[in-house]
């Protein structure tokens, strides 16, 4: 049997969640679920291409847990399969692109990335944002009035509109520390912008817990940030040789390699833009 990279990648990640696709977290009470739209440039030599894709930002008594609302519905085709029980059964991952590969938990303390990397669940920390500068300036954004603030973050310019009504201090990504949720943060340059477009009712989340998955976080490996870039990139070049030693069969053909070496290629070209240009 041929396989292409994108079945490779799919492959690994089914064995992966088939061993851990049961545990879910049950200890942190929902205060509140807001989902956030991310519009962002992926790379600067196409200006005119702008990607989107929905997050959810779920928050918990002491902690906020930021995930692609793709990833949540992937788990949630698992689930209900393992659920069933059903034998023969088939996931249909017709309707749920391909989202991205992260989850953020936001503490008072720091921040902590995760990310999948092959088998391997790695982490690292993030300081706290503590140089916000609060402005005197108001603005209504869905209906929400908000206070401005700016931070430089990460080698980027940011502007963001918080809500004091909503008393969380949590927010997209790795933001957070302001008097208030975060509505609406945009780089300087426009490059990426996140914004809440949904809110659900706190009616609706009374009495309910946060259902991330613990695959997701538990038991992961510390690691920096540079390693973790680098176990990703050593990942994206060894993940053949790791799957024909599982037995896997793949085509001969030149063509095929050299197709898959043009991905790699264009993947690492100049232009690419990152949310984080520094360290």
């Amino acid at each position: 049997m041929n396989f292409t990279n994108k079945q490779i990648l799919r492959i690994i990640f089914l064995f992966y969640f088939s061993i851990s696709f049961s545990q879910i977290a049950k200890s942190d009470s929902l205060r509140g679920e807001f989902i956030y739209l991310l519009k962002y440039k992926p790379n600067t030599l196409n200006e005119n291409y702008i990607r989107k894709e929905l997050f959810s930002l779920q928050i918990g008594d002491n902690r906020a847990f930021f995930i692609s609302e793709n990833k949540l519905k992937i788990d949630s085709v698992f689930s209900s399969a393992y659920n069933n029980k059903a034998e023969n059964f088939v996931l249909d991952f017709t309707n749920i692109p391909t989202g991205s590969n992260f989850l953020i938990i936001q503490t008072n303390e720091h921040s902590q990335f995760y990310e999948t990397v092959g088998m391997s669940l790695l982490s690292y920390n993030s300081y706290i944002i503590d140089n916000w500068k609060l402005i005197d300036e108001n603005k209504v954004i869905n209906s929400i009035t908000c206070k401005k603030a700016e931070v430089h973050y990460k080698g980027r310019d940011w502007t963001a509109w918080y809500a004091t009504e909503i008393p969380f201090p949590y927010g997209p990504y790795k933001f957070s520390g302001l008097p208030g949720l975060i509505v609406k943060i945009t780089d300087k340059t426009g490059d990426y912008d996140f914004e809440l477009v949904k809110s659900i009712s706190s009616s609706n989340v009374k009495g309910k817990m946060i259902t991330i998955n613990k695959r997701h976080y538990q038991n992961a490996k510390l690691v920096t940030k540079k390693e973790l870039v680098e176990a990703r990139k050593n990942f994206r070049e060894n993940s053949k040789h790791q799957l024909e030693s599982m037995g896997t069969v793949f085509s001969q053909d030149p063509k095929d390699n050299f197709r898959e070496r043009q991905k790699v290629n264009e993947a690492q070209k100049k232009g690419h833009n990152p949310i984080e240009l520094e360290d």
